[in-house]
């Protein structure tokens, strides 16, 4: 019997999907509809009913049903990613229509129109598993951790995997600069301070500079040093989005804007110099930073002080130890004119990004 076979749209080729299909006769319907999917970046395809061409209601990523098309589409071949979207707010009756036709939500307008947009983007985008999310802070100034959060995005990439680097600290002198790409052109963080709600992100990725093959956000040099939470929270959910890897630079402090980027982190590392003073230093961070982020590992850099080991450090912080950092000339000083750090693919500080990368994908999951 018609009607009784679910599918699932399948994704398209390079992680992107086309447009929703819409079923309606309703022009003022359908007028909201296409404003709501120009507001998501994404091209619908518009038809009356159930499209003549085979696989146009099978394989859309989603399917938007105007109230007066249920009708027409009864007997199609149930599958996901249905949604029934109507005005009468008191109707009662659309509930059984959204059965008979096996949507998965009813939707009406206008209460559900950013609802509705974020569905859309999200579809046009092809969003699938989110990008694995890496922040790095340094348990006392000038422990390394910018170096370390720049090796391991460049490895990243140099792996094959979608990434992007984000400085999250406004005074730490642009990660740009220590990849060295400040006048690249894209867009740095003032340019997302205004940014509220849904950022596509596809949008973000092209808009940034692209430096070894890798994408980066980072900062101007102008007097902008503080991007509201809103804002910080719209990018990286973007970010994220787009899959593969994320890497955070993040500074010592803890403001509101630092906590909403803590809150996107699937992990952190804690550098952390095998000195007793950098481990004292570096407890108070880690007590802050822990407050939000679970998963907080530390990574020790030698040398080692009399007494201490990688172990031990991990010991006195109560953390779990990622492993040592390898001391390189220029993992705490970069030097201008040199490739940035890990960009050769050789060394020790190559091999410990590789090597965390690999335990780290495989606990994930795979991204």
């Amino acid at each position: 019997m018609a009607g009784t076979v679910t599918h699932d749209p399948p994704p398209a080729a390079g992680g992107r999907q086309g447009g929703p299909l819409i079923v309606t006769e309703d022009a003022e319907l359908l007028d909201d509809l296409l404003r709501l999917c120009a507001a998501a970046g994404a091209t619908p395809e518009v038809h009356p009913g159930v499209p003549e061409r085979r696989g146009g209601w099978e394989t859309a990523p989603l399917v938007l049903v105007g109230d007066d098309a249920v009708r027409r589409v009864r007997g199609a071949a149930r599958r996901n990613g249905v949604v029934l979207v109507g005005r009468d707010q008191d109707d009662s009756g659309v509930w059984r229509r959204a059965v008979e036709i096996g949507a998965d939500h009813v939707l009406m307008l206008p209460d559900g129109e950013q609802w509705l947009v974020d569905r859309i983007a999200d579809v046009a985008e092809g969003v699938g598993r989110p990008a694995l999310t890496v922040g790095v802070i340094g348990g006392r100034g000038g422990a390394g951790a910018s170096t370390l959060a720049c090796a391991l995005a460049v490895t990243s990439a140099r792996e094959g995997l979608r990434t992007l680097l984000v400085d999250a600290d406004p005074l730490g002198g642009g990660l740009d600069v220590l990849l060295g790409g400040e006048s690249a052109e894209g867009l740095r963080w003032p340019a997302f301070a205004a940014s509220r709600g849904r950022v596509g992100g596809g949008a973000l990725e092209e808009s940034l500079p692209e430096l070894h093959s890798l994408r980066v956000l980072s900062w101007d040099r102008g007097d902008c040093v503080a991007i509201p939470p809103q804002a910080v929270r719209a990018v990286l959910a973007a970010a994220r989005r787009r899959g593969g890897t994320v890497v955070v630079d993040l500074p010592r402090r803890i403001d509101d804007g630092v906590a909403e980027t803590l809150a996107q982190l699937d992990l952190g590392l804690l550098v952390v110099p095998a000195e007793l003073r950098a481990v004292a230093a570096a407890g108070r961070v880690a007590s802050a930073v822990g407050m939000v982020l679970r998963d907080l590992r530390v990574a020790v850099r030698g040398p080692y002080a009399p007494g201490l080991d990688d172990r031990e450090v991990a010991r006195l912080l109560g953390l779990p130890l990622a492993g040592e950092v390898p001391l390189e000339s220029g993992l705490s000083r970069p030097h201008e004119g040199k490739a940035p750090p890990g960009a050769a693919g050789k060394g020790p500080l190559a091999r410990f990004c590789r090597e965390f990368w690999e335990r780290a994908l495989v606990e994930a999951g795979g991204v």
